[in-house]
């Protein structure tokens, strides 16, 4: 994506087992977040949320509810703006696999939603975590 050009679309999913929400490090930012990526052309937000959890952390889920949209901007070291995506979130119960890491998650947890604002997280993903905690103990 050019600077000025449109969002990237993507799709991430806040999946939820015994209380606890997965969160996956990234290698690049170094931070904690919710597995998800690029939607890819042909495919749903939802089943590129499903898909990206499978490749990124092996896990699979059935989603509940969308937790809606965001945007994030990634900047470079100097702080100019290098991609722009456009998110739908999605909040989901777990249903088979043990999470892992790979080239993209480098560290895999499931925690607390109460404690994610405890990380270095992606902008905004302890309020993403609440509102999908929210539907998925409905």
């Amino acid at each position: 994506m050019s600077q000025s050009g449109n969002p990237i679309p993507a799709a991430s999913i806040a999946v939820f087992r015994d209380d606890k929400v997965l969160l996956a490090r990234r290698a690049k930012p170094p931070l904690w977040s919710l597995p998800g990526g690029r939607i890819e052309p042909g495919e749903t937000a939802e089943q590129a949320a499903l898909r990206e959890l499978r490749e990124e952390v092996g896990v699979e889920a059935e989603i509940v509810a969308s937790t809606g949209e965001s945007e994030a901007v990634w900047h470079d070291k100097d702080g100019t703006v290098v991609a722009r995506f456009r998110i739908q979130a999605f909040a989901a119960r777990w249903r088979a696999g043990e999470p892992k890491t790979g080239p993209e998650a480098i560290e895999v947890r499931w925690v607390d939603p109460d404690k994610v604002g405890e990380f270095e997280t992606t902008e905004g993903l302890a309020e993403i975590v609440a509102a999908a905690w929210r539907l998925v103990r409905v």
